[in-house]
């Protein structure tokens, strides 16, 4: 080989190598920006629920935080056959543990869907919620939501023509970036969605409120909950057509026993 080939051998392969570098550098930045995207999608949880005994004390402090509420009326949180099961799915739930799928094997549970909690009044589905509202909130769980009542979206929807707080919130958006949060709506099924504000059926309010929070579920992965005395034949009489196939979305719970108030 003359000299004049060797040099064009050594400039050949030097070309080479600098391609497989600029690609190895594009994988570098790929694999980065995929990390960087997964966060923004998968949630990342601090507690292993697999774990027996971090799951009783977690399961230890919901009960204490549902004696601080119950404490008001100075009694104890009940944990009994009606709750106890629905407890541990939550627990498992709120935590991304696929444990929560095996609580009630016969139903069709994920932990990726919304939470329908239904039954009659006094169940303590109310209650229940809110235990777990602030049970994320202090424990710093990505899954944290805010409570809310029909009422107080109603008198809310009255006082400004809208429900933009509890949908897209769009008054603390930067940009075209809307920011909504996971929020649990209580007590739809009130005779409250009846009445009507300056011509508009508040019941119609409520649709408006599902239709954009289904949405928001899909885009941005923020969750909406439910807690209503209906049951699923009058959930499916209230909300037919489209919005009744939304509901598949959810995970419909029945918290099953009497009235728990006093």
């Amino acid at each position: 080989m003359t000299n004049e080939e060797q040099n064009l051998s050594a400039q050949l392969q030097q070309i080479q190598q600098e391609k497989s570098f600029a690609a190895k550098l594009s994988q570098i930045q790929i694999g980065n920006l995929l990390e960087r995207h997964r966060k923004t999608i998968l949630q990342d949880f601090k507690y292993d629920m697999n774990n027996p005994n971090e799951f009783r004390v977690h399961a230890d402090f919901i009960r204490q935080l549902g004696n601080d509420y119950m404490g008001r009326e100075f009694r104890e949180f009940e944990v009994d056959e009606h709750n106890s099961k629905i407890l541990s799915f939550l627990l498992y739930y709120f935590n991304g543990c696929r444990m929560a799928e095996r609580v009630f094997p016969n139903e069709c549970y994920k932990v990726h869907k919304n939470l329908l909690l239904v039954g009659s009044p006094g169940t303590g589905k109310t209650i229940i919620m809110q235990i777990f509202a602030d049970y994320l909130q202090l424990t710093q769980n990505p899954n944290v939501f805010e409570n809310l009542s029909v009422t107080q979206m109603m008198n809310y929807y009255k006082m400004n023509g809208h429900i933009d707080l509890y949908s897209y919130n769009e008054g603390q958006s930067k940009g075209f970036k809307p920011a909504p949060f996971n929020i649990c709506l209580n007590d739809i099924g009130l005779e409250t969605e009846n009445q009507k504000s300056y011509g508009t059926s508040l019941d119609s309010v409520i649709d408006e409120f599902l239709y954009a929070r289904y949405e928001i579920y899909q885009q941005f992965g923020k969750k909406y909950h439910i807690t209503s005395n209906l049951n699923i034949g009058d959930f499916k009489k209230r909300f037919e057509g489209r919005l009744i196939d939304r509901f598949k979305s959810f995970n419909v719970i029945p918290l099953l026993g009497g009235s728990r108030r006093r």
